[in-house]
């Protein structure tokens, strides 16, 4: 079983048409850590998002893991399995709080980080985020390029500017952009505020530069985008039991290539 959702992660992140064949080259998986679904209808000012929505297929149903915080959903994604299986509980599991069912050699649960280096050994891969946390969740070892975007609090726009770089400069295979400013505006300010649909914007602008970016490296059109989160949030709180996490919904998106089938709803 664990398998079998390790290939199903890696067909979905990596667009595989067969084991062996890529769909695309690049891969960007964009996180938006602590946005939302509710967020979509209400939102005024995110051209960006609505672009993929509009080109790509997209969902408002996908459900966070429990519980509904950061590390755990984060791991999740990244290694196609649940939480009993690769150990990490909370909203900042560095390490497995239960004993991992399977560890590759570098000692972790192996996560889509490792496999496509496994399989593709020359795959650039890259990992930026704003969240200090995320370091813990990719394997490092399993990476070309991993860093943290520091000083976001004070300079919003230092994650962006280090994503462009890094895909102007290598042209990664696979990577993932994971910004934290949506879900600190919840806990500072709360959820569904004017101030979180601020900084959804500002994000939202970001995801614009991103998109540029691809498309200066000259690797837009062979690019599958991802966008997701981890969970959403009410009030300034997020996280606790069944019933509340189904208010708790994220939102997912694909930009599919322009050779592909375009259907809007998954």
């Amino acid at each position: 079983m664990k398998k079998k959702l390790i290939m199903l992660s890696m067909a979905l992140l990596c667009c595989l048409t067969t084991w062996g064949k890529w769909k695309a080259n690049h891969v960007f998986l964009i996180g938006l850590d602590g946005w939302g679904a509710y967020s979509v209808a209400k939102a005024s000012n995110i051209p960006n998002l609505q672009s993929l929505m509009k080109g790509g297929c997209y969902t408002l149903k996908k459900r966070s893991v429990l519980p509904s915080e950061s590390a755990v959903n984060w791991y999740t994604m990244f290694c196609g399995a649940t939480p009993e299986m690769h150990g990490y509980t909370n909203w900042n599991s560095r390490v497995p709080e239960i004993p991992s069912m399977e560890l590759n050699e570098h000692g972790v649960f192996p996560t889509v980080f490792y496999e496509l280096r496994r399989q593709y050994p020359k795959a650039v891969i890259g990992c930026l985020a704003e969240w200090d946390g995320i370091r813990y969740l990719v394997d490092t070892l399993s990476v070309d390029y991993e860093a943290v975007a520091s000083n976001y609090e004070k300079d919003n726009g230092q994650l962006c500017r280090m994503s462009v770089d890094y895909i102007k400069a290598k042209k990664p295979n696979l990577m993932a952009i994971i910004f934290d400013q949506i879900d600190h505006t919840g806990h500072a300010i709360g959820h569904d505020t004017p101030a979180y649909y601020e900084t959804l914007s500002r994000v939202d602008g970001y995801i614009g530069q991103i998109i540029q970016a691809l498309k200066d490296a000259g690797i837009y059109d062979d690019s599958i985008i991802i966008v997701t989160a981890d969970h959403g949030g009410i009030g300034k709180k997020h996280g606790g039991n069944l019933s509340l996490s189904l208010r708790f919904r994220s939102l997912s998106l694909v930009r599919t290539l322009k050779t592909q089938a375009n259907s809007n709803k998954l």
